[in-house]
């Protein structure tokens, strides 16, 4: 996966300047991003602060192990069900 040049704590650095009045397009072309990419950091990260960021980071990391760990188990049933279903 492609590293971030961003950090959460300056995406909504970047997002509460376009609040304060500063132009969208100039923002843009000062942080060296594309009008689509800011309008997806609005989307996710709009009206949030730094904390509310780093929890929904924790939150999604946390949702990944336990994703990853629900398909280990249910693979495993399945071998077990596969197993017990054979006939010997």
């Amino acid at each position: 996966m492609k590293p971030r040049r961003f950090t959460e704590e300056q995406i909504i650095g970047i997002l509460k300047q376009a609040q304060a009045g500063m132009k969208i397009v100039d923002l843009c072309r000062t942080h060296g991003i594309s009008d689509a990419t800011f309008y997806n950091w609005r989307t996710k990260y709009g009206g949030m602060e730094v904390s509310d960021a780093k929890r929904l980071k924790v939150l999604e990391d946390e949702n990944k192990k336990l994703k990853q760990m629900l398909a280990d188990t249910m693979l495993e049933n399945r071998a077990i069900k596969d197993v017990l279903s054979k006939k010997w």
